[in-house]
């Protein structure tokens, strides 16, 4: 299941920080600006909400991480989360099987990062792009999806991350175009 909140300033910040896992609650808390901090509540409250729709749990999840930081539930090793948020957005994906996501807000593009993200077809088909901000910011969550689900993080092959898609990959442009999330794997 997927959820998303992209109104991260309509909630009361300090009586949410008392909803979170004390866990949560320092990391959150570790934003040194009030936008960083709506966005790590939000997701977290995305994931307690699709936690207790999805399966029936209502105590405040706990976090371990795998080797290359992946979050992972205590107690809950059947169930599989990613989180990602940005100025604009958060989102939560759950589901039974591995899965990532990614959200990022549409920027002014940068021909230098384009260049250095991205091979040599995915410099060609943004720079060529009717909206060539919108399109780069698509491809990479395309890319950060994938390697989110893998668990890996991000590397030296980002350029190559999509010649080899290891699970269903959809991309979605937020109406009003200011953002774009994108999923890789099968959600619950």
């Amino acid at each position: 299941m997927l959820y998303i909140n992209d109104h991260i300033w309509d909630f009361d910040l300090a009586a949410s920080l008392a909803l979170l896992s004390p866990q949560r609650r320092e990391q959150a808390l570790r934003y040194r600006f009030e936008q960083g901090q709506r966005t790590s509540v939000a997701a977290y409250l995305l994931l307690c909400q699709g936690l207790r729709e999805e399966y029936g749990i209502g105590e405040r999840p706990v976090f371990e991480y795998g080797e290359h930081g992946k979050p992972f539930i205590v107690g809950h090793p059947e169930i599989y989360f990613n989180m990602s948020h940005c100025c604009e957005a958060v989102v939560c994906a759950l589901s039974d099987h591995p899965v990532g996501v990614d959200v990022e807000s549409v920027r002014k593009l940068s021909e230098l990062l384009v260049r250095y993200t991205m091979n040599e077809h995915e410099v060609r088909q943004i720079l060529s792009a009717e909206q060539p901000a919108l399109e780069f910011t698509r491809v990479w969550t395309r890319k950060e999806a994938v390697v989110k689900w893998s668990g890996r993080g991000i590397g030296d092959d980002m350029k190559e991350v999509l010649a080899r898609v290891p699970a269903p990959l959809t991309t979605v442009v937020a109406p009003d175009g200011r953002y774009v999330y994108s999923v890789c794997g099968v959600l619950k």
